[in-house]
């Protein structure tokens, strides 16, 4: 387990390449923490670290945005806060994605906890009094 610490939304940019470091081969990646607490900020700045160059935003209709690397591979990038049940992400094709062998960065994943891989990363973000951001990768 890794923490790190940012002082602002912002900073989430400058420690990117160190989380990508601490999630190592792994390429699923959940994201647990409260709504605005910047999830989907955080997927842009790892994006960004990967090498995408597309604009990173929340797939939250979309369910999943596909962003390309500028080595031409896939970044997926999941939204399941909207599935209704589990049923919806099988129908959609989600575990395809899942051993693809891309990044999927998944926010919201509760919902398919059963359809993931056993070895993934999971970071948690946590949002202080002062707005300070803690950062756990697991």
């Amino acid at each position: 387990m890794t923490t790190y610490r940012a002082n602002t939304v912002e900073e989430l940019s400058a420690i990117a390449p160190e989380i990508l470091k601490s999630i190592g081969a792994r390429r699923v990646v959940t994201f647990d923490a409260p709504m605005g607490a910047g999830k989907t900020t955080l997927i842009k700045a790892l994006c960004e670290a990967i090498g995408t160059d597309s604009i990173v935003n929340s797939p939250t209709f979309a369910i999943v945005n596909d962003y390309e690397t500028r080595g031409g591979d896939s970044v997926f990038h999941f939204d399941m806060y909207r599935l209704k049940n589990i049923v919806e992400a099988i129908d959609m094709g989600c575990e395809d994605y899942f051993y693809s062998g891309s990044y999927c960065f998944i926010e919201w994943p509760e919902i398919i906890e059963s359809l993931l891989p056993e070895d993934i990363a999971q970071i948690k973000i946590s949002v202080g009094e002062d707005n300070t951001r803690t950062i756990t990768v697991e």
